[in-house]
């Protein structure tokens, strides 16, 4: 199907209901990242594709795309954070059928991805393999070593989004250990590095749809708490959860966009 605007916002606002019905933050990097993850689930995830989250902080998105998509059932929602439910604060390791791998510490997903990359084309198996990572991810090596060895085994079939939303859990990533510009230092590898607006819908389908030469890198220049505008650009909404008032301004705010 091809995402419309009504429905991404039916997400966006059922995104904020299970954070504030459940308490929990990390609202911010989940409306950075909501409009990509629906794209790439809606429109370009087939029977043979496999998507691996390696922003583990974004599991609400997950949710959410996972929901949008009949995967999941509002009563499944409900159970988001709580004791003993298959909604973790990270995606689990074993329940769910759509989500390959967990995500726990930060910076493993890619690894994890070129691994499955490499394994279907040993096998010469169709489909592709995509993998989001969040910016602040590029300032560990492992996140490094896995891009070494994508390049090396020449991973066509992989591709790797960045949420570039330039925040992180105690900064800015400008402050906390600088990789900018973060497409330059990328294009030093044999790679396609394409760079788009992560709030586009089309500008997305484009980098997406496109054919590369090689791996191909996604950088989605997005915002922080995206539609919201007390969130927006705020490190903090890496953190808090909605009080009742917030929850109902972000809701009006949602409709008159």
């Amino acid at each position: 199907m091809t995402l419309d605007s009504a429905f991404l916002l039916r997400a966006k606002k059922r995104l904020l209901q299970m954070h504030f019905e459940s308490g929990v933050g990390h609202i911010g990097g989940n409306l950075s990242c909501l409009d990509a993850m629906m794209v790439v689930s809606h429109e370009f995830l087939g029977i043979e594709d496999r998507f691996i989250l390696s922003k583990g902080h974004a599991a609400g998105a997950l949710y959410i795309t996972l929901w949008s998509r009949g995967l999941l059932t509002e009563a499944d929602l409900l159970q988001f954070h709580r004791d003993d439910t298959l909604l973790a604060g990270h995606p689990p390791a074993k329940g769910l059928s759509d989500v390959v791998f967990a995500a726990g510490s930060l910076g493993h997903g890619l690894s994890l991805a070129a691994g499955t990359a490499l394994a279907r084309k040993l096998k010469s198996e169709n489909g592709r393999v995509f993998c989001l990572t969040s910016d602040g991810e590029w300032q560990e090596g492992s996140t490094w070593e896995a891009l070494i060895f994508a390049t090396h085994h020449q991973l066509t079939n992989l591709t790797v989004l960045i949420d570039h939303n330039g925040l992180q859990g105690f900064g800015s990533t400008k402050d906390v250990a600088s990789m900018a510009p973060l497409a330059q230092k990328l294009s030093g590898f044999e790679l396609e590095v394409r760079t788009v607006d992560g709030h586009d819908l089309n500008a997305i389908r484009q980098a997406l749809r496109e054919p590369a030469k090689g791996l191909c890198v996604v950088i989605l220049e997005t915002t922080k708490g995206k539609g919201v505008s007390f969130m927006e650009n705020r490190m903090e909404w890496h953190y808090l959860p909605l009080k009742e008032a917030q929850y109902r301004a972000a809701l009006l705010e949602m409709d008159r966009q």
